[in-house]
């Protein structure tokens, strides 16, 4: 599935990054070893997105984006919309 996320500017493909949420948060893999593991630049970029909901609220809005959509973007509708898109496809496998 491609970019559902139309304030989204990265046209990531969100079933990446839900399946990356799942190693991260289901099966318990760094985010070291997913990094390392990462076939190409989006897929770090992507991983990065599932780790920031790691983040706790009053650390996310320190956060400075630096990606090529820094200017254009702002890290907590990211973050907002990447939890609400992850949590609504994980529900859909179970």
């Amino acid at each position: 599935m491609v970019n559902r996320s139309p304030g989204c500017f990265g046209n990531y493909d969100f079933d990446k990054i839900a399946d990356f949420a799942r190693k991260r948060f289901v099966d318990g893999q760094s985010t070291i070893k997913l990094l390392q593991e990462a076939a190409n630049q989006t897929e770090k970029e992507e991983i990065a997105l599932v780790c920031m909901l790691d983040v706790e609220d009053e650390y996310v809005l320190d956060v400075q984006l630096d990606c090529r959509y820094a200017n254009d973007c702002k890290v907590t509708n990211c973050r907002d919309k990447l939890r609400q898109l992850i949590e609504a496809e994980l529900k859909l496998d179970e």
